[in-house]
């Protein structure tokens, strides 16, 4: 009686233990909020920095691993051509403002009155050829005088109504003054000319080579001397600040986290936690990546998630594997 007493209560003990282990055989979820360990990499992030024009390099003021300051001077370029350029668009801009002037300000008063007197000494011209046709004419009848002379005595008048015409036209434009299409055209061509002013200036601008973001310099790929193509790598650099690090999480474990919620951080070798906050989770599933240690099987869907580290140091490096500790993470979904 006594044996078979035991062997009950040691299979009730065996069946209790296997529904603890196994959270009753299945059909309890876990439901106990607990730490959520995830597995990431301090995220790489580098800018190239290039001069928009090419040229020869004069001065490079960084060296591999310098800090430097968002908008520090880094390197310069010869401008002698394009100092040259800069005087050629000033000069055109100069010339198409003083064209635009002309025509604004119409026809000098000297140039209107000589248009004027040519225009009376034409008349006076006319007068005087049909002076002399009024006379000849009584005597073509009688043949006083040839028919030549009285032909060209007809030519004369002519020719005097014609360059009267002539010079009172030419007063008339003085008078008018520039055509308004005309004074549209000269605006345009002030406008281009400063355009052109305006590109050689920037291009003037663009030989100096300032940082785009605060960060260290990692690589110096030419020296000073050298003759270098725009878009060429000059400087890379890279940015330090805010530190990001860049963790994959688990599609089972997708519900326990969200957008905000506090984190800590900790690489290996490195005794101090960070602080950090998750900025973002992707929309979109991946596999696990190569360079991510997981616990799950690397064919396991993951989500990428962003996590802005508040404390840095510089004994947190870009590309250094992290351990992120979600401790407030939300308890797992039941079965």
């Amino acid at each position: 009686m006594n044996r078979k007493r035991l062997i009950g209560m040691g299979a009730l003990v065996a069946l209790l233990i296997a529904a603890f282990t196994t959270k009753g055989f299945g059909l309890l979820g876990g439901g106990v909020a607990g730490p959520l360990k995830l597995y990431g990499n301090v995220d790489i992030r580098e800018v190239d920095m290039a001069f928009r024009v090419g040229g020869r390099i004069i001065s490079i003021a960084a060296e591999e691993g310098e800090k430097v300051a968002q908008g520090e001077e880094l390197a310069i370029l010869d401008t002698a051509s394009i100092d040259a350029r800069v005087n050629e668009a000033e000069a055109g801009v100069a010339q198409a403002r003083a064209q635009l002037a002309k025509l604004r300000n119409g026809n000098r008063r000297q140039d209107i009155g000589q248009a004027r007197a040519r225009a009376a000494a034409a008349q006076a011209t006319l007068r005087e050829a049909e002076q002399d046709v009024a006379r000849r004419q009584p005597l073509v009848g009688p043949g006083a005088i040839s028919r030549d002379l009285w032909q060209q005595t007809l030519a004369t008048r002519d020719r005097a109504r014609a360059q009267l015409s002539e010079a009172q036209q030419a007063l008339s434009l003085l008078t008018a003054g520039s055509r308004g299409e005309d004074i549209a055209a000269a605006e345009a061509q002030l406008q281009s000319a400063e355009a052109a002013k305006q590109s050689v200036s920037t291009d003037r601008g663009d030989a100096r080579l300032v940082a785009a973001a605060a960060g260290t310099v990692v690589t110096r790929a030419r020296e000073p001397g050298a003759i270098v193509q725009a878009g060429e790598t000059i400087l890379s650099l890279s940015i330090d600040r805010p530190l990001r690090v860049r963790a994959y999480v688990a599609e089972t474990d997708l519900s326990r986290i969200a957008p905000g919620m506090k984190v800590q951080v900790t690489a290996d070798g490195n005794p101090r936690t960070y602080r950090g906050t998750i900025g973002h989770i992707s929309p979109r599933a991946e596999f696990t990546p190569k360079s991510v240690e997981t616990e799950n099987l690397r064919t396991d869907l993951v989500y990428r998630l962003r996590i802005i580290v508040e404390n840095p140091d510089n004994a947190l490096r870009q590309g250094q594997p992290v351990t992120v500790i979600v401790t407030g993470a939300r308890p797992p979904a039941k079965s």
